[in-house]
């Protein structure tokens, strides 16, 4: 998730314990991946106003963590404020914090698994300010 800020373009970064990561999550039964992301997104931030610009174009992980791969795709979005929703089967929100970063912010703050996605998304914003 990205917005547009007069410095530049900022990603939305979220944090659960130590771990930094972008909104994602596990695709439902008879669920298109693209619409997971679209729901998990919303699930996991409340942002509602999500403009995929970029249609279903993404980027996945190299396998991690028992051979999991994660897809990410990228939307626009013009929220500036968020809450981060209570999760009903965790009873609180999955995640702690979040916040909207630069690309050098986002760099420093995200795993190595998730540099190539940050790159790409950099790549697809470049121009678009």
């Amino acid at each position: 998730m990205a917005r547009r800020a007069a410095q530049g373009w900022l990603v939305l970064v979220l944090r659960a314990y130590r771990n930094w990561d972008f909104p994602k999550g596990l695709i439902e039964p008879g669920e298109a991946p693209f619409d997971a992301a679209v729901r998990e997104a919303r699930e996991e931030t409340g942002i509602e106003d999500l403009v995929f610009r970029w249609g279903e174009d993404h980027r996945e992980t190299l396998p991690y963590a028992r051979n999991k791969v994660a897809r990410y795709y990228l939307a626009e979005t013009q929220a500036v404020q968020l809450t981060l929703p209570v999760n009903p089967e965790l009873g609180r929100p999955e995640h702690h914090e979040y916040r909207w970063v630069d690309f050098a912010e986002a760099r420093r703050l995200l795993p190595p698994r998730l540099q190539s996605v940050l790159s790409w998304a950099r790549s697809r914003l470049a121009g678009e300010l």
